[in-house]
């Protein structure tokens, strides 16, 4: 397994988000997490990531412990976060939001923007305008290009297609779909059919627990059965 996270406890306060969680990430699967909003989705991945302490459980990725590591180091140990908000440097170009990924990786900055093009041509013809007069969908398709920078082995992503036109959840769609197999994936998602069309397994959530884990491709497939979960 690249991850296993087992009896994870994650509390806010007096307040429990996360209650007894278990889970498991293959090399190179594509697992999604579906729920209601409050499920407890972000926050799970906000603490395998290192952005958020557990209170009690494990985590282990790639053979260690990080469990109670900070962002940053799980960070340089080959797993991404994608935020939720699509949040870049408004301020800076294109190309410098690529030079911020690069620099701590150790990657030259000429083959972190080959990766970055490389997931979505039509991005390199804006590498020097500001990051701020992106799309939306643009702005999602730089951070993830910008997360598979220094060829990490796990990537975390919160909510890829939120907010976006139809049109484009369709170029985040085909470009999740080919990075599938190439690695890990642990994908919060509300839309449905992306779920449907490129999930290898899914976890259900509600109320901070895993209430289902649903491994069968039928079963997967049947966007009514997902949406009892939600």
């Amino acid at each position: 397994m690249i991850l296993q996270v087992a009896n994870l406890d994650v509390d806010y306060g007096k307040a429990r988000a996360v209650s007894d969680v278990s889970l498991h990430v293959k090399p190179g699967e594509m697992l999604f997490l579906v729920g209601r909003n409050g499920a407890g989705k972000t926050t799970l991945l906000k603490t395998i990531s290192g952005f958020i302490r557990p209170t009690a459980g494990t985590i282990d990725f790639d053979g260690a412990d990080i469990a109670g590591l900070g962002a940053e180091q799980v960070a340089l140990k080959g797993m991404r976060y994608v935020f939720q908000d699509k949040r870049v440097f408004s301020q800076l170009t294109v190309r410098e939001n690529i030079e911020l990924a690069a620099y701590p990786a150790g990657i030259r900055l000429a083959d972190a923007i080959d990766t970055v093009v490389g997931i979505h041509p039509a991005i390199a013809k804006f590498l020097d305008s500001k990051a701020g007069g992106l799309s939306g969908g643009q702005r999602q398709l730089l951070l993830l290009g910008r997360a598979l920078i220094g060829d990490p082995k796990l990537l975390l992503i919160d909510e890829p297609t939120e907010g976006l036109a139809q049109g484009t959840i369709r170029e985040v769609f085909e470009v999740l779909d080919g990075m599938k197999g190439r690695l890990s994936m642990v994908i919060v998602e509300q839309n449905l059919s992306v779920v449907c069309r490129l999930a290898d397994r899914v976890y259900a959530m509600r109320e901070g627990r895993i209430l289902a884990e649903l491994t069968d491709p039928a079963a997967i497939a049947d966007q009514a059965k997902l949406e009892t979960y939600l």
